[in-house]
């Protein structure tokens, strides 16, 4: 069988690979102490994130209530596994966190219907959006802020939408910094919720096995505070969304050799 989770994806093999996971004897299994983790896909074709999709924090950024979705998007250059370190680059000091949930697409979708959406969706994950905010405002469009190496967490776990509340509503999601609360909301507080937004995207691109739709941060980044509050080198951040797991970065300032 494929490797890796887009693989299994694209090739309908997720269900089997469950069932060999579930025979193989105990002396085959790994503990994670000592693993470096990937994010639970290094490779996906598309990474569509969302801005401004909770209502308070579109508020907190000066924004009315959006009537279609802001869209940006990443690419896998960005991202970077949980336990391993979000870098704030040499250029800026404003690095900052934002909770996301995580839609990843299971089989292709092209002019879909929220009614039928969410059994295009194969599962879920906790993503924090590292944001370099002074890049990002530099201009109208948020791709530079949104896409320095290694400021994208992403992981650790990956769950099936069975195991989850339809389209992940309802689930808690949260930020810490160094232990402190940041964030704190429920994911059935997003403008366009996952059913929606696949339908939105699917009436004008078509969306293959191991997308990954990034569905936005709620109130209480750091920008948005006085004075602001921004992820310097010897912070940690976890962001945690009920029942997906806990995302946990250290940052480190960039080196230059």
């Amino acid at each position: 069988m494929p490797q890796d989770l887009r693989g299994l994806l694209e090739q309908g093999q997720l269900a089997n690979a469950y069932a060999a996971a579930q025979q193989a004897p105990e002396s085959t299994q790994l503990s994670r102490d000592g693993l470096v983790l990937l994010p639970p896909i290094s490779n996906a074709p598309k990474i569509i994130c969302l801005g401004l999709n909770y209502y308070a924090h579109a508020a907190e950024s000066g924004h009315d209530k959006p009537e279609f979705p802001t869209l940006f998007m990443r690419g896998n250059t960005s991202l970077v596994g949980s336990g391993q370190p979000i870098i704030r680059p040499q250029c800026s000091i404003k690095l900052d966190y934002e909770a996301e949930l995580v839609a990843v697409v299971g089989k292709r979708a092209k002019h879909v219907k929220a009614e039928n959406a969410l059994e295009y969706i194969a599962g879920y994950s906790v993503f924090n959006d590292g944001s370099i905010r002074d890049y990002q405002k530099r201009t109208s469009q948020w791709t530079l802020g949104k896409n320095f190496d290694s400021t994208g967490g992403f992981g650790p776990d990956f769950v099936t939408a069975d195991e989850l509340p339809a389209g992940a509503e309802g689930l808690k999601i949260q930020s810490r910094l160094n232990g402190e609360v940041v964030q704190d909301s429920s994911t059935d507080k997003m403008i366009f919720n996952v059913a929606e937004t696949v339908e939105i995207l699917t009436e004008c691109l078509t969306l293959e096995p191991g997308d990954v739709l990034v569905m936005g941060t709620p109130s209480g980044v750091g920008l948005a505070r006085t004075p602001p509050l921004w992820m310097k080198d010897g912070d940690t951040v976890e962001v945690e969304i009920e029942g997906i797991g806990i995302l946990t970065n250290p940052i480190v300032d960039e080196i230059i050799d």
